[in-house]
C-alpha cells in the first residue's frame, strides 16, 4: 500500500525520520503516513506562530516544510509544544486520543534525533505527559446479535458473494482479527488442514491464528469456490477476491461496505456497530463466555501491551448481576415485620 502523504514535501531531516520508522522500525506505510501528517501540522504551527501567520488562514497550508532543519527542531521548546497541543484541542477540535497521537509523533522524532542520532542533547518532550483519555468500554455485539448477523448472511440467497461474506464475518467474530489483517490473507497463509492461518498485523508482525470448527467449515466452503478452475489463471494469491466479476484482492472499503450491508439486513445498523466492533465482540465473547485467559487473549489479538487487552476484562451488567446472585448470603431472608414488633414489645416490657 503506497504512502497516503507525499514525502517530497518534507525536508531531508524529516524524510530521514520517515525512512527510519519504515526501514528500521518496520512501521507500515499507513503508520508512517500518520506520523508525517501529524508532524506536518506541528511544524506548520511552529513556523506560523513564529512568523505571525494565522493558523486558520490559507497561508497556513502553504507553509514550506522543506525549511525544517536540525537547528529548527533543536530550537523548539517545551512551552511551544504545549501551545501546539492546546491549539490542536481548542482550534482543531482534536480529542485526547488525537492529541496523544500527535504528541507521540513529536516524541518519536525527538527520540530519534536525541537518542539515536545524538544530534543534540535536550529533549523538550521528555517530561510532557500524554493527554488523559476517557476510559470508555468497547462497544460490542451480544451473542444473540452476532447470531442474527450471521443469519442475515445465510438468508441473503441472491448474493453471488454470500459464501465469501459469511466466511469473512465468521472469521471476524471468532478470531478477532483486524480489517487490514483479513484483507491481507493469502491462500498460502492457510494451514493445509485448515487448523490455522497466518496474518500480518501492525508493524508487519506475523502471528498464527488458530481456527475453530465454525471457521474451518466456513473457510472450507469458501475455498471450494476460491480454488475453482475459473480462478486458477489469475495472478493474485489473495484469499478473498473483490467479486462483481473482478478477480483482484478484496479492498478494506469493500469489506466495510459488506459488513454495513449485513448489519442493515440484520436490523443492527442503528447501534453504532462496524467492522472494528466485530473484533471487539470476538474478544469480549472469548473472555466473558469462553473464559479465555487475558494473556492468551493478548496473543490472539496481536496486542503489544497487556494493558491494551485488559479493556476486554470489563464485566457486563448481566455478569455483575449474576455474581451478586451467587453470594452465599443471597438467600438469607430478613425478619418479618411482625417478628420485629414482638422484639420491640418485649424490650418495652423489660424497661418497665
Amino acid at each position: 500500500m503506497p504512502y497516503t502523504i507525499d514525502l517530497n514535501e518534507f525536508s531531508p531531516v524529516l524524510r530521514e525520520f520517515a525512512d527510519y520508522k519504515s526501514a528500521i522500525q518496520n512501521c507500515s506505510q499507513k503508520t508512517v503516513s500518520e506520523y508525517m501528517t501529524d508532524l506536518r501540522t506541528f511544524f506548520r504551527y511552529i513556523i506560523a506562530k513564529r512568523r505571525g501567520i494565522d493558523p486558520d488562514s490559507e497561508d497556513f497550508l502553504k507553509i514550506d516544510l522543506k525549511i525544517v532543519d536540525l537547528e529548527m527542531i533543536q530550537s523548539i521548546g517545551t512551552m511551544e509544544i504545549y501551545s501546539f497541543l492546546k491549539y490542536a484541542g481548542d482550534d482543531r477540535g482534536n480529542n485526547a486520543a488525537a492529541r496523544s497521537r500527535k504528541l507521540s509523533a513529536i516524541k518519536a522524532l525527538y527520540k530519534y534525533y536525541v537518542n539515536k542520532k545524538h544530534a543534540f542533547k535536550d529533549n523538550p518532550t521528555a517530561d510532557i505527559e500524554s493527554p488523559k483519555k476517557k476510559k470508555a468500554l468497547p462497544k460490542v455485539m451480544s451473542l444473540d446479535e452476532s447470531l442474527t448477523l450471521l443469519q442475515a448472511v445465510k438468508n441473503d440467497e441472491m448474493s453471488k458473494t454470500r459464501i465469501r461474506d459469511y466466511c469473512i464475518i465468521t472469521l471476524f467474530l471468532n478470531c478477532g482479527m483486524r480489517l487490514s489483517e483479513l484483507a491481507g490473507i493469502k491462500i498460502t497463509d492457510i494451514d493445509s488442514e485448515l487448523r490455522s492461518l497466518r496474518v500480518t498485523g501492525k508493524g508487519s508482525k506475523e502471528r498464527i491464528i488458530y481456527l475453530n470448527d465454525a471457521c474451518r467449515m466456513a473457510l472450507g466452503d469458501y475455498l471450494t469456490e476460491r480454488l475453482d478452475e475459473k480462478y486458477r489463471n489469475i495472478e493474485t494469491k489473495a484469499l478473498f477476491l473483490s467479486g462483481r466479476g473482478r478477480n483482484d484482492p478484496i479492498s478494506v472499503k469493500t469489506v466495510q461496505w459488506m459488513v454495513k450491508k449485513y448489519l442493515d439486513l440484520a436490523g443492527l445498523s442503528n447501534r453504532g456497530y462496524s467492522v472494528h466492533k466485530l473484533r471487539h465482540t470476538a474478544a469480549t465473547l472469548m473472555y466473558q463466555s469462553g473464559h479465555v485467559d487475558v494473556r492468551t487473549l493478548k496473543d490472539i489479538l496481536g496486542h503489544e501491551q497487556l494493558n491494551t487487552t485488559q479493556i476486554y476484562t470489563h464485566v457486563s451488567n448481566q455478569s455483575m448481576e449474576e455474581a451478586m446472585a451467587q453470594n452465599p448470603l443471597a438467600s438469607v431472608k430478613p425478619p418479618k415485620i411482625h417478628e420485629l414488633k414482638k422484639i420491640e414489645n418485649s424490650e418495652d416490657e423489660t424497661d418497665t
